[in-house]
């Protein structure tokens, strides 16, 4: 019966961040993330419902990959909010 914010804050103190510490579920309304794919940059609105691209409403920034590039991608690693992991 925990809420989605309750177990993103439970996750960063296991993770050994801090409970109010930002983490990729943290990105402020309000902030716009681009992104260039193709020859064509993308701007998405971070909303308190989700994301806006285009016009456009997703509830993840993988839905919004997968709307760009037509295929699965992490939302997060799309838009270079995650580090890349060494090979």
């Amino acid at each position: 019966g925990l809420s989605a914010q309750e177990l993103r804050t439970l996750r960063n103190i296991a993770r050994g961040r801090s409970s109010g510490e930002a983490g990729i579920g943290a990105i402020a309304p309000g902030t716009h993330l681009l992104r260039e794919w193709n020859g064509r940059t993308y701007r998405v609105a971070v909303t308190d419902a989700g994301y806006v691209l285009d016009g456009t409403s997703y509830r993840s920034l993988s839905a919004v990959a997968r709307r760009i590039t037509g295929t699965a991608w992490s939302g997060p690693r799309f838009f270079g909010l995650t580090p890349k992991r060494s090979a």
